[in-house]
C-alpha cells in the first residue's frame, strides 16, 4: 500500500526535471539566430559609467565656475520728497486785513508782504510813547546838574564844621585861662562865667555845623538817586517805544524766505486774531528726499555720499546725503536719512514717492542665476558647491542685488564651483560627478 505513492512521487519529480531543466533537449536544441537577436535587444542597457567593481554610480550635477567681482553695494530705499522748509505765517496781533490777497501757487520773495492789518490807534500810541521818552531824556540832565550843587553844599558844610571846631577850641582855651586867673585872684567870676558860656555856644555851633554837613551829604545821595530815577524813567520810556514800534511792525506779515504760496493769503476785510493763519509758504529748492534705512544697512550710509532717486513719474535726480539720524524709530527700528537735491525749476513736488539708491563702499560678489538658490535644513538661504574632493557642500550667502542677468551673492570664496543643476538632489558630503557649464557674463 505504501509503495505506490512513493513511485508516483518519483515519476512526477522526473517529469518536472525534464520539462524545466532539460527544456532545450525537448524543443530540439538551441534557439535559432533570430531568437537570439531578439533576446539581446530586450536585455536591459548597461551604464557605461558604472564602476567595474559593481558599486553604485555617482549622481551627476551641472557646475558653473564663478569668480567674484567687485560691485557697488548700493543701499536701496523707498521714500518720498519733502520741502526743504515749510512755514505757516500767522498773525501776532488782532486787526482787519486791508491788503489784497495773493493766490496759492504764487512765488514770493523773502520779506515780501503777505498780509497787512488796519493800524487803528497804534500810530497815536507810538507817538505818545516817543513823547514820553523825550520827556524822560530831558529830566536826566536836570538830575545830573543837582549833583555838583549838592557836593558844593557838602564842602560848605564841612568848612562850617571846621570853623565851629576852631571856635570851640578857642572858647575852651579862654575858659581854662579864666579859671586859672580866678584861682590866683586875677580874674573875676563874671569873666569865668562868660568863658563857660562861650564854650557852650561853640559846642552848639559845632553840633549845628555837623547837622548841616549830614544834610548836605543826604542831598548828594538824593541827587544820585534822582539820576537813577531819571535813568529808570528813560529805560521805561524806551521800552514803551519799542513795544509800540513792535506792535506797528506786527501789522505787516511778510514771507520769511523765498518760496511758493501753498494757500491763499487772508482775504481782504477778514478779521485776524493772534494765531490766525495768514498764509503757508514752502521752499522747494533744494528739495529733500527722505527715506528710512534698516539697522542692518545703516553702517554703510555716510554723510556726503552720492545718491540718486527715481520718482514715481519716472523722473530721475541726484543729490548728496546731508543727514543721518542717530536715533532709531521706536516702532520700525529704522533710521531717517535725508538727501538734498537741487530743484531750480521746481519740477519736483512735495510728497512724491521715490526709489532712492545711496552709494556705498564696493563689495566682492558673484553673479549667478537665481535658480541656484536653495535652503538648508535650518532654512538658511545659500547655494551648493562642489569641493576639490568632488563632494557637495552647502554655503550660506547674502543676496545683494537682483538684476535681469541674475542675482549678486556675497559669502562665497573668490572662486567657486557652484551647482546650477541638481543641487536639490544632493546633500553635504555626497560625492558627485560634475559636468561644467559656461559661466554667466
Amino acid at each position: 500500500m505504501r509503495l505506490f505513492p512513493i513511485l508516483a512521487a518519483i515519476a512526477v519529480s522526473a517529469l518536472i526535471y525534464v520539462f524545466v531543466l532539460e527544456r532545450d533537449l525537448l524543443t530540439g536544441g538551441a534557439a535559432d539566430e533570430d531568437d537570439a537577436t531578439a533576446a539581446v535587444s530586450d536585455a536591459p542597457e548597461v551604464n557605461a559609467d558604472a564602476p567595474e567593481d559593481g558599486s553604485p554610480s555617482l549622481p551627476g550635477v551641472v557646475v558653473q565656475r564663478s569668480t567674484a567681482r567687485e560691485i557697488d553695494s548700493a543701499v536701496i530705499l523707498r521714500g518720498q520728497t519733502e520741502a526743504d522748509r515749510q512755514v505757516e505765517v500767522r498773525a501776532e496781533t488782532s486787526g482787519q486785513v486791508i491788503s489784497e490777497p495773493l493766490r496759492k501757487g504764487t512765488f514770493v520773495e523773502a520779506g515780501q508782504e503777505l498780509c497787512r492789518l488796519d493800524p487803528g490807534t497804534r500810530a497815536a500810541s507810538q507817538a505818545e510813547a516817543r513823547a514820553r521818552l523825550a520827556e524822560a531824556l530831558s529830566r536826566l540832565p536836570e538830575a545830573r546838574a543837582k549833583v555838583p550843587e549838592a557836593k558844593a553844599r557838602v564842602s560848605e558844610a564841612m568848612a562850617r564844621v571846621e570853623e565851629a571846631k576852631s571856635r570851640l577850641n578857642e572858647a575852651r582855651i579862654n575858659q581854662n585861662a579864666a579859671q586859672k586867673l580866678s584861682e590866683d585872684g586875677f580874674a573875676s567870676e563874671t569873666r569865668v562865667a562868660a568863658t563857660e558860656a562861650a564854650v557852650r555856644g561853640a559846642e552848639a555851633a559845632l553840633v549845628s555845623a555837623e547837622a548841616g554837613l549830614e544834610t548836605a551829604r543826604a542831598g548828594v545821595e538824593g541827587a544820585a538817586a534822582g539820576i537813577e530815577a531819571a535813568k529808570s524813567g528813560v529805560e521805561s520810556a524806551r521800552a514803551a517805544v519799542a513795544a509800540a514800534d513792535r506792535e506797528v511792525e506786527r501789522l505787516t506779515m511778510t514771507a520769511p524766505f523765498a518760496g511758493l504760496l501753498e494757500s491763499d493769503t487772508a482775504e481782504l476785510g477778514a478779521l485776524l486774531q493772534p494765531g490766525a493763519l495768514c498764509a503757508t509758504v514752502i521752499q522747494l529748492d533744494p528739495i529733500i528726499l527722505v527715506g528710512f534705512v534698516p539697522e542692518t544697512a545703516v553702517a554703510r550710509v555716510e554723510l556726503g555720499a552720492r545718491a540718486g532717486a527715481r520718482l514715481a513719474s519716472g523722473q530721475r535726480t541726484e543729490g548728496t546725503v546731508t543727514f543721518l539720524s542717530r536715533a532709531a524709530d521706536s516702532t520700525t527700528r529704522t533710521f531717517r536719512v535725508e538727501i538734498e537735491v537741487p530743484n531750480p525749476d521746481l519740477a519736483i513736488r512735495d510728497g512724491q514717492t521715490a526709489e532712492i539708491i545711496i552709494e556705498a563702499e564696493g563689495q566682492m560678489a558673484h553673479l549667478l542665476p537665481q535658480s541656484v538658490l536653495t535652503l538648508d535644513d535650518e532654512g538658511d538661504l545659500g547655494v551648493r558647491v562642489v569641493t576639490e574632493a568632488e563632494e557637495a557642500r552647502f554655503i550660506p550667502v547674502t543676496l545683494l542685488r537682483d538684476t535681469p542677468e541674475g542675482v549678486w551673492l556675497a559669502g562665497l570664496p573668490d572662486t567657486a564651483n557652484v551647482i546650477v543643476v541638481g543641487q536639490e538632489y544632493v546633500t553635504d558630503g555626497v560625492r558627485v560627478q560634475a559636468a561644467f557649464a559656461e559661466a554667466a557674463e
